[in-house]
């Protein structure tokens, strides 16, 4: 298959744990032509969605990690899958590129994760459709409401909904310190929406990255455990990963989760997990493959590629009855 990757510039890549780089070597060592292009190589020209994208080999060098073979134009259509793996943040011209996927998708390509279930999922909102599994949440632009969720609960964590790796994360504990100052900042005075969750004291123990893909959960999570004095246990903050089986609670929600997801189009999906409690549904470029494979000997990468080549097989099924 011609299998191409949307994702930020290859030269960025960290091989040693990105987690898009091995999915393409997966898809490499399978006989699958790789392909990546960014979002500013698409466009719409009279109705139709192309891309100038780049047909990479991987070379198997730490460094100097893939070889260009060729560059060409194409309809996204000609290509069999597109990976969406775009980081956030997910701003305005993110949307647009889901706009131009969700085209390309009506022109006959498949697209995973799914465009429209993207922009219909924000990954801090959507925890809001499994309540069962969430500790006290609050989102609102209103100080008055924020200070009295904090006032109620004492001991609260404040984040944007548009930030990832940790970023605009603020715990305001019973003293209220800088309470005032967090909120006017996080909601650009009262302009912005924000989130607003009771701090979970489980985080000492790690932020549970749990993969779920194509509806069923990866058997083990990446708990992400926060460094010395801080409350956020992303990498991109310092975290240190460490990979554990899944308890009986947190394959739960993954197993309540995972069919739902699926079911609306998204393949992976990362679930956050503290403690008992869901936190995000990551939706846009979700990580941790390599950590996990590394620590577990589990193949995640293996098990995404055949559910891409088990989804393609499908959507062509599905074209042939049409």
């Amino acid at each position: 298959m011609k299998i191409a990757f949307l994702a930020d510039p290859l030269a960025g890549f960290k091989t040693y744990k990105d987690s898009t780089f091995a999915m393409m070597r997966e898809a490499a060592r399978r006989g699958h032509a790789v392909y990546a292009f960014e979002q500013k190589d698409m466009a719409l020209e009279e109705g139709i969605v192309t891309a100038r994208v780049q047909h990479i080999e991987l070379t198997g060098d730490e460094h100097d990690w893939y070889k260009v073979v060729s560059t060409e134009e194409v309809r996204l259509s000609a290509l069999d899958a597109i990976i969406e793996r775009k980081d956030p943040p997910f701003d305005m011209e993110y949307v647009y590129g889901t706009y131009l996927l969700e085209l390309a998708e009506k022109q006959g390509a498949c697209v995973f994760n799914k465009p429209s279930a993207i922009r219909d999922n924000n990954e801090k909102l959507a925890i809001a459709q499994f309540s069962e599994f969430t500790s006290p949440t609050l989102v609102t632009s209103d100080e008055a409401r924020l200070r009295a969720f904090h006032a109620k609960h004492q001991d609260v964590i404040f984040k944007p909904l548009d930030g990832m790796g940790g970023t605009g994360i603020f715990r305001v504990k019973a003293d209220g310190l800088n309470l005032g100052a967090i909120i006017e900042t996080l909601s650009e005075n009262g302009a912005q929406t924000i989130m607003a969750q009771r701090f979970i004291a489980d985080i000492v123990k790690g932020d549970k990255r749990i993969l779920v893909i194509g509806g069923k959960p990866v058997p083990f999570s990446l708990a992400r455990i926060p460094q010395a004095g801080e409350v956020r246990g992303n990498l991109a903050a310092g975290g240190t990963g460490v990979a554990q089986p899944l308890t009986a609670r947190d394959l739960e929600i993954a197993e309540k989760l995972g069919p739902i997801l699926a079911a609306r189009g998204l393949m992976l999906v990362g679930l956050d997990v503290i403690g008992d409690y869901l936190t995000e549904v990551n939706v846009t470029s979700p990580t941790c493959f390599q950590e996990i494979m590394q620590q577990t000997g589990f193949d995640v990468a293996a098990m995404f590629v055949d559910a891409v080549e088990h989804g393609v097989a499908q959507a062509q099924q599905h074209q042939k009855v049409k």
